[in-house]
């Protein structure tokens, strides 16, 4: 489990909502190469609260280096 705070959902695309890019560095991920972060709940001042489902790549180091824009 990651220990940095999520951003926040609306900042993120809809694929990092979903869980199908990691939260962080926007890689595509598949089963195998994520780390599940939990169903979290978003609560929009206007409309309905909804889940969203954020996961980030497993390869901690290397998703660090391709949000630095080292990779």
């Amino acid at each position: 489990m990651t220990t940095r705070e999520l951003p926040p959902v609306t900042e993120l695309t809809e694929q990092q909502q979903r869980g199908w890019h990691c939260i962080w560095c926007r890689e595509p991920l598949r089963v195998g190469n994520d780390q599940n972060l939990g169903e979290q709940r978003a609560r929009p001042a206007n409309g309905a609260a909804y889940s969203w489902f954020p996961r980030s790549c497993a390869d901690t180091a290397a998703c660090t280096a391709r949000e630095a824009g080292e990779e």
